[in-house]
């Protein structure tokens, strides 16, 4: 399963940036916008979960690098960065600007999602519930920055709609839609999931619990039968 979650986020982060999206990026606000969910909200979760908890998860060797909260800042600050109009125009008509701007996605997307869904069984306890913040934290940026690009009543990028049937408004404006939709939704899910996992954490421990109380009970008797 691991193997099969690793090869589906590499055939995406293919399609991406080998597909004909990278032809129309440059263009066209909207299917850029497409690639870069395609990397943070599909390909990079896809990576993270085939990693997780396995031998080649980075987790276990830096954990104190893999820490929910401040990945999620660092990816709101990768994110936002990138949608301003002087950084964005970068990208579209640089070829080192697009690489680096999606290289940055891709290493803060599997930033977020390792450092919510990776280490082992025992490190995974510790950091759930930072992982759930992390990941409603972004779902919420994401969501508001889509917002924010989609309701506007004027355009904020010179490259957007060229050589389309859109307006560049109306360019931006499916843009922001795709973002708010794709990226709120994927890592809404993601902190649902944890979410789930930590609640069936806390429905187990009464459990263990129970049966460990009169073993404590029992072996306090014992200690003070003794003369």
């Amino acid at each position: 399963m691991r193997a099969l979650l690793v090869t589906l986020g590499m055939l995406v982060l293919a399609g991406v940036w080998l597909g004909p999206l990278q032809q129309l990026a440059p263009g066209h606000f909207a299917a850029h916008m497409t690639m870069h969910m395609g990397v943070v909200a599909v390909a990079a979760p896809l990576l993270a979960l085939g990693l997780a908890g396995g031998r080649f998860d980075p987790v276990h060797k830096l954990p104190r690098v893999f820490s929910p909260i401040p990945a999620s800042i660092l990816e709101l600050v990768v994110v936002w960065a990138w949608h301003a109009p002087a950084l964005h125009h970068v990208a579209c008509h640089s070829a080192p600007g697009v690489v680096a701007e999606q290289a940055t996605f891709l290493g803060s997307g599997l930033l977020v999602w390792l450092s919510a869904f990776g280490g082992n069984a025992r490190e995974r306890v510790h950091r759930t519930g930072a992982g759930i913040l992390a990941l409603l934290l972004t779902s919420m940026h994401m969501t508001l920055l889509g917002a924010l690009l989609a309701l506007p009543p004027r355009p904020l990028y010179a490259c957007a709609a060229e050589g389309t049937s859109l307006t560049p408004l109306e360019d931006q404006h499916l843009g922001g839609a795709i973002m708010l939709i794709a990226g709120g939704t994927s890592y809404l899910l993601g902190g649902l999931w944890l979410t789930m996992r930590l609640l069936r954490g806390i429905r187990s421990q009464p459990a263990t619990g129970s049966s460990a109380f009169p073993i404590s009970l029992e072996t306090r008797s014992t200690v003070s039968d003794q003369p």
